[in-house]
């Protein structure tokens, strides 16, 4: 349930107001972020078939110290890496509720300059 004083209720809902709006198709996927308190998720994902398609984290990379901007830019070129493998180039950007800023915008950032499209 929505209440606004719960800042991650409050981004629950946000991510259902942007999910009501895009979606991932087998052309152009959705590329899904989540951020815990100590690592950084990403996955991308084909909504019309419900199968994620790869994913990444920064706990699977093994990084010194895997919750700051430069390992959200580690898990956004190795997601792009693996989507690139796959012949992915197209893809839709979720940012799940969170803030175009800091380490969503450092993933993204990273997926677009290892060569991926949104």
């Amino acid at each position: 349930m929505y209440t606004p004083f719960d800042r991650n209720a409050q981004r629950k809902h946000r991510h259902v107001r942007i999910r009501a709006k895009i979606s991932g198709t087998a052309e152009r996927p959705r590329i899904s972020v989540y951020r815990s308190n100590k690592f950084i998720y990403a996955a991308i994902i084909d909504d019309t078939a419900h199968k994620t398609l790869c994913s990444t984290s920064s706990a699977k990379l093994g990084l010194e110290n895997p919750s700051n901007v430069a390992a959200a830019e580690a898990v956004g070129e190795a997601l792009a890496k693996k989507a690139l493998e796959l012949n992915i180039k197209e893809v839709v950007f979720d940012r799940s509720g969170y803030q175009y800023h800091g380490q969503v915008k450092a993933l993204a950032e990273a997926c677009r300059k290892a060569g991926l499209v949104f």
